[in-house]
């Protein structure tokens, strides 16, 4: 079963996937959209799962450090309830706190430049928040 993986930004969508077997996460894409134009990132998902008959999506959830939810949270929220109108798909909620912080770590330690850091860094989150997933099924 192929297992989508979404960090979702104010203009960035980092996007992972599954392998068939759902053990290990891939990097796929920095999807870059207008400030806050969920749309468009909805549609780009849409599109994805379409085309790579995928069967559940696992969206970064980003709670507050005492587990609270904020407006970036509320986001997400209605996000993953837009997907699941539009694709009437599994689209699972986890929690992404610390995932960037891991994810810009991971890249620190394969010696990438800052510059290379802030292109992919959304896409290596979402790698962390799906592989954190598939770690715990």
């Amino acid at each position: 079963m192929k297992i989508l993986g979404l960090d979702l930004g104010s203009k960035t969508l980092g996007i992972a996937l599954s392998d068939a077997l759902g053990l290990t996460a891939q990097g796929i894409e920095t999807f870059v959209f207008t400030d806050n134009n969920y749309q468009l990132a909805l549609d780009r998902v849409v599109e994805f799962v379409k085309k790579e008959k995928v069967e559940r999506i696992v969206l970064g959830y980003p709670k507050n450090m005492n587990g609270t939810i904020g407006p970036r949270g509320k986001i997400s929220e209605e996000f993953a309830q837009k997907i699941r109108d539009a694709l009437q798909i599994k689209v699972i909620l986890w929690d992404e706190r610390m995932t960037t912080m891991e994810a810009e770590k991971i890249l620190i330690n394969a010696n990438m430049s800052r510059q290379k850091r802030k292109k992919i860094i959304d896409k290596m989150a979402a790698v962390v928040i799906l592989q954190s997933y598939l770690n715990s099924i």
